[in-house]
């Protein structure tokens, strides 16, 4: 067990999955957690994240000093470094020169932090302010040109700084420094594996239940179908799922999860054919906010009305990823920035009477698929990509009707197909097809058509903050066009997407 105090650092998650990529559990806490609840949680060591505040900022974020008198191994990264040089009696001053990007690192002590550290290797520095003297005790294990004190120990109280940003693949060593700091100094164990994750979490919802009745929202996206099966494992028939068809799902969607989950894994699910009354709410509304809320709220009303009928259900639950926990610890004061809020972290009203159970609140992404994969879901389902939860509404450009819908359904389906038989899905992080509000001219069997455009969208990203448009092969994007224009009644034109995130987003509205 790790703790990471987060001091705000872009790269804060980025050090937690390094962390668990070495089989080492660890959470991410902010830095106004109380000593007492560090200590409780008995880590083996701890890790001061970097940040973009300057120790002297007026309003810099700051851990309780008693830190470091736990007997606990502390490493502090960039910000998190000169917070203890400064905390235990150091100086940290502005620098003369600010560093950022790379830097050849140059050790002079190959013990403790830096064993088998390769010599004038390339790291990362992104700092503004510098640690100009030393606490007690401490002495200099590496420099770069520009700044004198880059790596710096304390092995007698096992306290540790490096200036550079060892978590991001820039740092060629990075992974080597943060591997020496976990089983040389902290002698932690490789036993957070998706295994042992299974075999605690089941005993943990077992006995969080106690043998009561527990509701989930099936989608039919990774989260919640990981959710599903894991809480199935551990209370069987205890468990009702809840799948609610708005009508504005992909081709197939309710087949293909009856196939998956009431078929090989034998889960109770209550199928609710709700289509006709989204797609009467939705008649004449163009306004892309305007459909997400009117589908929002329309969803809670099935599903509560579903949910009530479910006798002595006390919990439901959820999907949530730790991303969003760790964002919304910040909306709720932490450091770093807030990106976005999240209708299942603090978004539950205030009476509600079903208690809150979310399995997969400490895994990240990746982590959740390895974990869909333990529990022995079909790869199709694993390696699903996102889908919005308005789904297919935001992917038609103006008024969503039912043909309308069925245009995009068979488009987005052709789509998919030939995406998958290229080898390209799973290197994508979305790709889809939209409805565009405009006709065109066209000619077809000789005769002139004026018929619909679709827009081809396929982008790259780490995790949506940011995302940049595929280079797909010009072969295929003319297979594709071709399939869709043949194929597709009512579509006579196809064009591709060029835009990346920001400007743009992912989504089209």
């Amino acid at each position: 067990m790790i703790v990471i105090i987060d001091f705000g650092s872009q790269f804060n998650q980025l050090i937690a999955r390094r962390v668990r990529e070495c089989e080492v559990y660890c959470q991410i806490e902010p830095p106004n957690t109380p000593i007492e609840a560090i200590k409780a949680m008995k880590p083996e060591g701890i890790i001061l994240s970097g940040g973009p505040s300057s120790i002297y900022d007026e309003h810099s974020p700051k851990v309780d000093r008693a830190i470091f008198e736990l007997g606990v191994p502390v490493l502090g990264i960039c910000y998190g470094m000169q917070f203890m040089v400064d905390a235990l009696g150091g100086k940290v001053e502005s620098a003369e020169k600010r560093e950022y990007g790379f830097a050849r690192l140059k050790t002079d002590n190959k013990s403790g932090l830096l064993k088998d550290i390769e010599d004038d290797s390339v790291c990362w520095m992104s700092h503004g302010d510098s640690s100009t003297g030393l606490p007690s005790g401490f002495e200099i294990t590496a420099s770069t040109d520009n700044t004198e004190i880059a790596v710096i120990e304390c092995n007698k109280r096992r306290l540790y700084g490096v200036q550079f940003h060892p978590e991001v693949e820039h740092s060629q060593e990075g992974r080597k420094v943060l591997s020496n700091f976990l089983f040389n100094i902290c002698d932690c164990k490789r036993s957070w594996t998706m295994k042992s994750f299974v075999e605690e979490e089941i005993a943990e919802i077992r006995k969080v239940t106690n043998g009561k009745k527990v509701i989930l929202g099936l989608s039919g996206g990774v989260d919640s179908s990981v959710a599903a099966v894991l809480i199935h494992k551990a209370i069987g028939d205890h468990l009702t799922c809840i799948f609610v068809d708005n009508g504005l799902l992909r081709k197939d969607e309710r087949k293909k999860l009856e196939e998956t989950f009431s078929n090989n894994f034998h889960m109770n699910i209550i199928y609710v054919d709700a289509s006709k009354k989204f797609l009467g709410a939705l008649e004449g509304v163009t306004d892309p906010e305007k459909k997400r809320k009117i589908i929002g709220a329309l969803f809670i009303e099935v599903f509560d009305e579903e949910a009530s009928k479910i006798k002595d259900a006390e919990f439901l639950a959820q999907g949530t990823l730790y991303p969003d926990i760790i964002e919304s610890k910040s909306a709720f004061g932490g450091p770093t920035a807030v990106i976005k809020s999240h209708h299942n972290v603090g978004g539950l009203p205030e009476d509600m009477k079903l208690k809150l159970i979310e399995p997969l609140k400490h895994l990240f992404k990746d982590e959740v698929r390895a974990l869909g994969e333990e529990l022995g879901l079909t790869e199709e389902m694993v390696w699903r990509q996102p889908f919005p939860g308005p789904g297919l509404s935001i992917r038609i450009l103006g008024e969503v009707t039912e043909k309308r819908l069925a245009i995009l359904r068979e488009a987005d389906s052709i789509l998919l197909e030939e995406i998958r038989n290229a080898g390209f899905y799973r290197k994508l992080w979305q790709s889809f097809a939209v409805l565009l509000p405009v006709k065109s001219v066209g000619v077809m069997g000789d005769k002139r058509t004026y018929e619909n455009c679709i827009a081809i969208r396929a982008v790259n990203s780490i995790d949506a903050m940011t995302a940049d448009w595929a280079r797909l092969p010009h072969d295929l994007l003319a297979k594709i066009s071709n399939r869709l224009i043949n194929e597709v009644s009512g579509v006579n034109r196809v064009v591709y997407d060029i835009s990346s995130k920001p400007p743009g987003t992912i989504e089209w509205e």
